[in-house]
This record gives C-alpha cells, structure tokens and sequence, in this order.
C-alpha cells in the first residue's frame, strides 16, 4: 500500500515543498529511508515506532519504504517525523487514514507521541501556500508562527492522537489564526533610552543621523567613553518594523532555531557577536548552509565591537553586503543567498592601549604599532561606513550633571519625519541610494560644490567617500526639513568622517 503526504526542507531561509512516500509491503520487517536522509531522518524510524505504539497503533511489521523527493536536496533534522507517522498510518492503519496528498506536516514526534516544535516552520508554510496546498499540520507550539504565513488552514496539534483524530474527523482542530499586526502593536518597548546618556552631544547627533538615513556608524573613542552605551541605544530611535519586515525577520529566526515561544519578531534586531567570531559565523555558512549573525541582523543593528580585534578574513568579506544588502554564501552543495539588510554599527579604541588623545595623555604607544593597529581595518570597509565618530571620555563633572537628557522618543519623532521625507521622495533610506539616485536627488549649490571639493582634496577622500558625504548631508537637510542640501548640511556631514583626515595617529585632524 502507498501513500504520500507532503513535507518541506529547508534550504537558506526558504523551504521547498518534499513529497513524503511510504510504501508498505510483504518481507521481512524492515525500514529503509531514501532520498538524501541525514542522521536525523534516518534515526526517526525508531522515534515514530515508540510513538505510533504508545498512542494506541501498530507500526507494521513488514517492508517499508520511505522516500522523500527531490531526491537529490538533503533533508535533515526530526521534522519529518510527523508526516512520515501520518503517511504508514495512511498506508496500514485501520480504519485507514483520508487522501493526504494535499496534506502538509512537518514535526518530530517523541516516544510518548507528544509532537515538538521544530525550526522553519514559517518558511514551509510560505512554500505550502505558494503550492497551493490545502492544509497544514505543525506542532501546537509553532501554529501561531505558521498561521502569520496567510497560506493554508494552521491545524497545530500536541500529539499524534490528535492529529489522526482530526483526520478521521473524530475531534476536529480548529484552524489557527493569528492577528499580525495585533502582534506587532503589542509589543514591549525598547527599554534602552538615550535619556541615560550623559554629555557625549556630538555622538548623540551622529546617532541620529544614522537612525535618519540608515547610515553605517564608527565610534572611536578610548575606554570607558561611552561607546557600547550609545551603541546598545541606537535601537529605541529606529523607526519600527512594517509587518512585512516583521515577518521577514521571523522567518530568519526561525529558520536559526532562535524563535523561542515568540510567533513574531516585533523589534529590530540587535545582533553584538564577540571579536573572535568566525567568518562563517559571521557571514553564513556550514553544510547546509545556514544564516549568519549578518543575516540574524536583518532589518536591525549589527554592532562590532573592538572592531580591530576580528579576523581580517572576517571582516573583509562584509564590504560586499554592505553594499548589496545581501550575502551568497557558495559550498559545494550549492549556493545559497541571504538577506543582509543591517544598520552596522563598529567600535574601535584609537589605540592599542586605548588612551590616544585622552584628557591625561596617558598613552605610550610608537607611531608604528598604532599604524598596525589601525591598518586592521581596510580602507575599503572604512569607505562604507559613513560616519567616523569620535567619543571622548567625559570629566566626572559631566557625569554628575542632574539636567535631563533629551530622551529616545523625542529623537524617535524627528528621525521618522526624515524618514517619512526620504521614502516620498525616493522610496527608500539615504543610506541605500545609488549612484544614479544619488546625483539626481543630492544636488548641490556652486558654493557647497567648492566646499566638498575642498575637502575631498585637503582630505583625500575617495570617491565612494565623496557620495557617502553626499547621502549624510542629504539627511542632515532632512532632518532640518531643508528642501536643498546647503552648505552647513555638507560641513557636518564632512565632520563626520574622522579617520579619513590625513595624520600620522587616529583621532587627530590636520
């Protein structure tokens, strides 16, 4: 007797639709799994005997075969336990199981035949909706998260008893549905606020240049000065995700296992990976591919910190995405692209011993070992970061200062009006134009002209730095509400490429 029933596997963040078939036949009893299983798969006939068994079936004593196609696209981990539970009960249950043809499940079954929550479900029940299938079963515990999909009747079930009892149509389920954008208002604040930043107006300002245009940031500045503070602050001045975006992100997390019991990502992301990281933990990457802590930041912040202390093999890689807004991680069992939408944000000291500059002049450091220092971070990834903000460490005076910061919410309301500004005008952030757009959009008058000419001269700038200036100018104007990017817009905006100044130390202007 056969059956199929259908499954999905995971392939980046995106699921293709697997065909499940279970054929029993008369042998000796034997179950043989073919269709690139891995371990997971394979060990599963021994989950789904012990469960079928403690929920009141028989597992059939003769030959099976499981085939899961395309055959040629590996399938791997425990949730292809549950459709394959449903397909021999399909095959051999008495009374038998309906056509489960247009039928998708995916879950892994425990011996009592509790069915668990497994990662991707949102990527299979986008593809089963694409595929036009006409219903899906998932654990319990990822129904909510299926259901924000918009694709097929959501049937979560605890165990396998209730899922053959809903197909029998003897305690039937009713489908899940789930209020995204209910979700998505509902969700908790940022608790971080920019009201605890004391002193520091010069970074506070680049902050919100940053959050306004979706600029690349680096703060420099010795320890202690704030930077991490500022950066972990940078969030609860973002605009909030869309639904869509939300959902973007969901499926990201998802797919990485670090969903937990929330159905919906309803805040921008904040991805700090330590500087021994490595590059396919940064970038994406294993066998199957898998997203990265880039990827995990999707639509969010990317914060680096000691910039200088990752590998170069890691950090040189970014420059692309940066630019793209996504990565195409290549293995041998083929290519696989991930979004890498991020608002990167990188701390660095000016030093090796992070006192360059300092009120004390306590640093030591030979002109050469700093040279080294600083040549850890390319020229190339430096021009794709558009603000270079220097963070001095404030006297203790500053600190005790009782006057109220202005909080996030106040800047909040400011950078989504520059928002609002730039998405009627060219439909996405400052930060994204490109080359055709950024002419056309950030004109300039003859005397901003000659000021950034200058400047570009006296400071060397490259050319990717001259439309980096262009498109920070161009959100300054913004956020004054300014229609033409005058020349205060540029001289800010020029200030705020620090480490582009010809010098021999970081931090110092010529």
């Amino acid at each position: 007797m056969l059956a199929r029933i259908r499954s999905g596997a995971l392939w980046g963040i995106d699921a293709i639709v697997v065909e499940v078939e279970v054929d029993v036949s008369p042998g000796l009893p034997q179950t043989t799994t073919v269709g690139l299983p891995d371990g997971a798969v394979r060990e599963g006939r021994d989950r789904i005997r012990a469960a079928l068994r403690n929920s009141g079936f028989e597992y059939p004593q003769r030959r099976i075969t499981v085939n899961l196609a395309p055959a040629g696209v590996r399938k791997e981990g425990a949730a292809f336990d549950l459709p394959i539970a449903l397909a021999l009960l399909a095959a051999e249950a008495r009374p038998p199981l309906p056509d489960l043809g247009r039928c998708c499940a995916l879950g892994e079954v425990g011996l009592d035949g509790r069915v668990q929550p497994v990662r991707g479900v949102l990527s299979v029940a986008a593809a089963a909706r694409r595929h036009g299938l006409a219903a899906l079963i998932v654990p319990a515990a990822n129904a909510a998260e299926a259901a924000l999909a918009g694709g097929p009747p959501v049937i979560g079930v605890a165990t396998l008893a209730e899922a053959v009892a809903h197909l029998r149509g003897e305690a039937t389920i009713a489908p899940t549905q789930v209020d995204g954008a209910a979700l998505l208002a509902g969700a908790a604040p940022e608790t971080a606020d920019l009201a605890e930043v004391r002193g520091q107006e010069h970074a506070r300002r680049a902050l919100e240049v940053a959050a306004a245009g979706q600029h690349n940031l680096l703060l420099l500045g010795p320890p202690g000065s704030g930077k991490t503070m500022l950066a972990r602050r940078l969030p609860s001045i973002l605009p909030p995700l869309s639904l869509d975006e939300a959902i973007e992100v969901t499926a990201i997390h998802s797919v990485a296992g670090l969903l937990g019991e929330r159905p919906l990502v309803a805040s921008r992301p904040v991805r700090m990976p330590h500087s021994t990281i490595s590059d396919a933990a940064l970038l994406g990457g294993g066998s199957p591919a898998r997203p990265g802590e880039i990827t995990l930041a999707h639509r969010g912040v990317l914060f680096l910190d000691e910039l200088p202390e990752f590998r170069r093999n890691a950090l040189e890689p970014l420059r692309q995405p940066l630019e793209d807004r996504r990565i195409t991680v290549a293995r041998g069992s083929g290519t696989v692209t991930f979004p890498a939408d991020v608002l990167l944000v990188a701390a660095m000291n000016p030093c090796p011993c992070g006192m360059l500059g300092d009120r004390g002049d306590l640093c030591r450091c030979p002109p050469a070992v700093i040279e080294r220092y600083r040549a850890r971070v390319s020229g190339p990834l430096l021009d794709r970061i558009d603000l270079h903000i220097e963070v001095p460490r404030l006297p203790v005076s500053a600190l005790g200062d009782g006057t109220p910061a202005e909080s996030s919410a106040a800047v909040r309301e400011r950078v989504l009006a520059a928002r609002a500004r730039q998405l009627a005008r060219q439909g996405q952030p400052n930060g994204r134009l490109g080359g055709r757009d950024l002419r056309r959009i950030c004109t300039l008058r003859p005397e901003g002209r000659r000021l950034l000419e200058t400047a570009t001269t006296r400071l060397g700038l490259s050319a990717r730095a001259y439309g980096r200036i262009l498109r920070v100018a161009r959100t300054v104007a913004d956020l004054a509400g300014a229609e033409h990017i005058e020349s205060g817009h540029l001289a800010e905006a020029i200030q705020y490429r620090s480490l582009d100044r010809r010098s021999d130390v970081p931090g110092t202007a010529s």
